[in-house]
C-alpha cells in the first residue's frame, strides 16, 4: 500500500468508528455489534481493508498493547471496599461457574465441529469472558434491579483477566506438547504467570503510585506517565515470562484504584476516551480479518454451538453460583440469559489464532471466525430479547421514576432527601469530592464525578431513573447535562434551575430553551436564590390534600412565600413543577414547596403535614 493509501484507510476506520459509535448511542445498543458488522463489511465483503497489509508486522503488537491498555482502564475502576459487598455470586461466577462454562463449551466444541481437545479447551478460555465495553451498554437497555445490574457488571470486569490468563495456560500447553512436556510446561507456565504478573503489577503500580502520592510529576506529565508505566509493566512482564502482562496490567490498575493518597480520576478519564477509541478501532480491524468462507464451511453445527452456550453453559455457570443465595428464581433466569461476549475474547483469539496458524496447527485458522460468531450471535440474540423478557418475568425497574441530580451541594442534598421521604430512588453527581463525603454521611447514594463525562457513560447506573434535575450552581453544566441526557429520558424529563447570567444574555449568548429543559420549580429560582433562601430560614414542607384543605386552601396559607416544587400523586408518581405546568392539584396528593418565614421570622406552621 502505498501513503495515500495508508492515510485513506487509517481516515475511514476513525471515520467508521465515530459512525458506529454514534448510531449506538442513537438505538442504545451496544457499539460493538455496529463495530463488527462494520468491519466485516469492509473487511471480507467488500474487501476494502486489509488489516495485516496495512500494518503489516506491526498489527498484533498493537493489538497487544490495546488490549493492555483497555483492561488497566477497566481495572481502575475496582475498589476492593465494593468487592466485599457483592457477596459469594459474583466470585462463585468468576471462578467454579467459569470452570463450568469452559468445560461445557469445549466438550460442545470437540463433538460438534471435531476440533482438537486442544484447540477446544482454547476455544473454552475465549469464550468464556463478558467485558464491560458491551454489558455497560445492555444494561442501560434492559434496566433490570439493581441487584442483577451489579452482579453483572462486576462479572464483566473480573473475569475478562481469568479468561485471558487460562488462555495463556492452555496456548503454552499446545505449543509445548510437542515435546512432551506439554502438562508440565503448562503447570509452570501458570505458576510463572501468576507469580511474574503479580510482581510486575503490584510493584509497578506502588512504584508509580508514590510518583503521583509524591507529587513528583507535574499534572500535565500524569497522563503521559501513566500510558508509558502501563506499556512499561505489560512488555517488562512479557519480556520476562510470556504473556503474563494482561495480568500485570490489571493488577496494576487495581493496586492504583485502591492505594491511599493516589487520585486517579485525571487519568482514568484519560484512559476512558483512549479505550473507545482503541476499542473502536480493535473491532474494525479484527472483525475485517474474518475467514467468512471458513466459518461458512462449519454448516449449522455453529448455531447449535450458540444454542448450547445460551442454554447450556450459561444456565449451568449461573446454577451453581448462585445456589443457596438469596436471588428470586426469576432474577436467575435473567442472570442466565444475559453474557455477550466483548473485545478481550476478539483480541486474544485473534493473537492466538495467528500465533498458532504460523506454528502449523490444525483447526487454529478457525479460532477467530468462530469467537467472533460467538460474540455477534450473543450481542444481536440478548440485545433484541433481554428488555421484553426482564419485563415478562418482573425483575426489570418499574417506569423509570427515580432522580438524577446535578449537584450534591446542601440545598441539593435537601431535595434529595425530601425526594427519598416520597419513595423517589435518587442519585447524585457532583465533581466535588466535599459534597460528595457530605452527601454519603447523610446516606444518599452518589457519583464522584461529571455526569456527561465519559466514565459517566460506561459506569452511571441509571437504573430506576428516568428524570434529571440540573441544580448545578455551574449554568453551563446544568445545559450540557441537559443535552446529555435529553435522549436517555425524553426532553419533557429534563428539570433545571433558572440561570440568572443566561436571563442577561442575547439571544446569540443565551444556550436556547430546548437545551436546558424546563424550569424547575413553580418560581422561577436561580441556585443563589435557592440557596439564599434556605439559608434565610426557609423550608421544605410536606403536605397532604385533603376535601377539607384543598388546592384553594393551601394557596390562600401560604400565598406568594410558597414555592411549589414537587407533587405526589395517588398512583405515587411524583410530579416535578415547572411554571408551565397548568394541573390543578386534587385531594390525596402530596405537596412539597419550599416555605419562607412569616413576616415574624418563624416558619409557618404547616396543620395538614403528611
Amino acid at each position: 500500500m502505498n501513503e495515500q493509501q495508508i492515510l485513506l484507510a487509517i481516515g475511514g476506520i476513525g471515520g467508521a468508528a465515530l459512525a458506529c459509535q454514534w448510531l449506538a448511542w442513537r438505538l442504545r445498543l451496544p457499539a460493538i455489534l455496529f463495530l463488527l458488522l462494520c468491519g466485516i463489511l469492509v473487511g471480507p465483503l467488500l474487501g476494502w481493508l486489509d488489516p495485516q497489509a496495512l500494518f503489516g508486522p506491526l498489527l498484533f503488537p498493537l493489538v497487544s498493547l490495546a488490549v493492555a491498555l483497555i483492561l488497566f482502564e477497566g481495572s481502575l475502576t475496582l475498589r476492593f471496599s465494593e468487592w466485599q459487598e457483592i457477596g459469594t455470586v459474583v466470585r462463585r461466577m468468576v471462578t467454579l461457574g467459569a470452570l463450568a462454562t469452559w468445560a461445557v463449551i469445549a466438550l460442545a466444541t470437540h463433538y460438534l465441529l471435531d476440533f482438537s481437545w486442544e484447540m477446544a479447551l482454547l476455544f473454552g478460555t475465549l469464550t468464556l469472558v463478558t467485558g464491560p465495553t458491551v454489558i455497560v451498554p445492555m444494561l442501560r437497555v434492559i434496566r433490570p434491579k439493581a441487584s442483577i445490574a451489579n452482579i453483572l457488571r462486576w462479572e464483566g470486569i473480573v473475569i475478562d483477566p481469568i479468561g485471558a490468563l487460562l488462555a495463556v495456560v492452555v496456548y503454552t500447553y499446545i505449543v509445548t506438547q510437542d515435546k512432551g512436556q506439554g502438562l508440565l510446561n503448562s503447570l509452570e507456565t501458570f505458576v510463572g504467570v501468576i507469580f511474574c504478573g503479580c510482581a510486575f503489577g503490584l510493584v509497578g503500580g506502588w512504584l508509580f503510585g508514590q510518583l503521583l502520592r509524591r507529587h513528583w510529576l507535574p499534572e500535565y506529565l500524569h497522563n503521559l506517565a501513566a500510558l508509558t508505566a502501563v506499556l512499561g509493566v505489560f512488555i517488562a512482564a512479557n519480556q520476562t515470562m510470556h504473556e503474563s502482562g494482561l495480568l500485570a496490567v490489571t493488577l496494576m490498575g487495581m493496586g492504583l484504584a485502591n492505594m491511599k493518597g493516589v487520585d486517579v480520576r485525571p487519568i482514568l478519564h484519560f484512559k476512558e476516551n483512549l479505550s473507545v477509541l482503541l476499542i473502536s478501532g480493535l473491532f474494525i480491524l479484527l472483525a475485517a480479518r474474518l475467514d467468512l468462507q471458513a466459518l461458512l464451511a462449519l454448516g449449522p453445527a455453529v448455531l447449535l454451538l450458540l444454542a448450547i452456550i445460551q442454554f447450556v453453559a450459561r444456565p449451568l455457570n449461573v446454577g451453581l453460583s448462585t445456589w443457596g443465595s438469596s436471588l428470586h428464581w426469576r432474577e436467575r433466569f435473567l442472570l442466565s440469559w444475559v453474557a455477550p461476549r466483548g473485545i478481550v475474547a476478539a483480541a486474544v483469539s485473534a493473537i492466538f489464532a495467528e500465533r498458532l496458524s504460523e506454528a502449523g496447527h490444525a483447526g487454529s485458522d478457525l479460532l477467530a471466525p468462530l469467537t467472533f460468531a460467538v460474540i455477534i450471535g450473543t450481542v444481536v440474540l440478548q440485545s433484541a430479547t433481554s428488555r421484553p423478557l426482564a419485563r415478562l418475568l418482573k425483575v426489570a425497574e418499574p417506569a423509570p421514576s427515580g432522580f438524577l441530580i446535578v449537584g450534591a451541594h446542601p440545598p441539593a442534598r435537601e431535595l434529595a432527601k425530601t425526594l427519598q421521604q416520597l419513595g423517589s430512588r435518587v442519585l447524585l453527581t457532583d465533581s466535588s469530592w466535599e459534597n460528595i463525603s457530605a452527601a454519603r454521611m447523610e446516606g444518599l447514594p452518589t457519583y464522584f464525578g461529571n455526569p456527561a463525562s465519559q466514565h459517566a457513560d460506561a459506569n452511571l447506573d441509571l437504573v430506576g431513573l428516568g428524570r434529571l434535575l440540573a441544580l448545578s450552581p455551574g449554568g453551563e453544566l446544568n445545559t450540557l447535562a441537559c443535552m446529555r441526557y435529553r435522549h436517555e429520558f425524553g426532553r419533557q424529563r429534563l428539570f433545571s434551575l433558572a440561570s440568572g447570567l443566561e436571563n442577561h444574555r442575547s439571544d446569540k449568548h443565551r444556550a436556547s430553551h430546548e437545551h436546558r429543559g424546563q424550569t424547575f420549580g413553580s418560581q422561577p429560582l436561580t441556585y443563589a436564590q435557592l440557596a439564599n433562601r434556605l439559608s434565610k430560614g426557609a423550608e421544605l414542607y410536606t403536605t397532604t390534600l385533603t376535601s377539607g384543605f384543598d388546592w384553594a386552601d393551601y394557596q390562600a396559607l401560604h400565598g406568594n412565600r410558597a414555592a411549589l416544587l414537587f407533587a405526589r400523586g395517588p398512583d405515587g408518581w411524583v410530579h416535578v413543577v415547572s411554571p408551565d405546568v397548568t394541573a390543578t392539584p386534587q385531594p390525596g396528593w402530596v405537596l412539597v414547596a419550599l416555605i419562607e418565614p412569616a413576616d415574624g421570622g418563624s416558619t409557618p406552621i404547616d396543620h395538614h403535614p403528611s
